[in-house]
């Protein structure tokens, strides 16, 4: 069968493209540097790729992210600096932490004044469920979380870092 008409269609010598994908590399504006070099924004995950995303946004936005265990270390670290974090992500699938009780913990010791963000796979329903139950304000499928996360982490450093 003849594919020439591909060529003439698409432009780039007939290589196939996705219909309708369209892949555009954002360019992120880095903020301001904090007025203290304490971190506002925690992170439970222990997922590589999720690890290394997260790093990265964060590197490029000037946004500091400190990775942790254990929610001991999120509240030794917010009595260090006398503030309480904007952000706690969670993976909802971290193997290293019980999620959902850790939520619960964390949502009683902090209150209303941080935002837990949890993510996990977009089929896991009951869990989603539990997490929102335990205390967490946002649950998103991991496509989600990963397109949103350049403006999730601009909008809780900047409502904290810069007032």
């Amino acid at each position: 069968m003849d594919h020439s008409y591909r060529t003439a269609e698409n432009g780039n010598g007939g290589a196939r493209s996705h219909r309708g994908a369209r892949f555009v590399q954002q360019e992120l504006e880095a903020l301001p540097t904090a007025h203290n070099g304490a971190p506002r924004i925690f992170a439970f995950v222990d997922d590589l790729f999720f690890l290394a995303k997260i790093q990265e946004t964060a590197r490029k936005l000037n946004v500091k992210v400190q990775f942790v265990k254990s929610e001991k270390e999120v509240l030794d670290a917010a009595a260090e600096s006398e503030q309480a974090p904007s952000l706690i992500i969670m993976d909802l699938n971290n193997a290293s932490v019980k999620p959902v009780p850790t939520i619960t913990k964390l949502k009683s010791k902090l209150k209303k004044q941080t935002n837990i963000i949890g993510f996990l796979s977009h089929v896991q329903g009951d869990l989603k469920l539990k997490a929102q139950e335990a205390g967490c304000d946002m649950v998103l499928p991991r496509s989600a979380f990963s397109q949103n996360l350049p403006q999730l982490l601009r909008r809780h450093a900047t409502s904290t870092d810069l007032q």
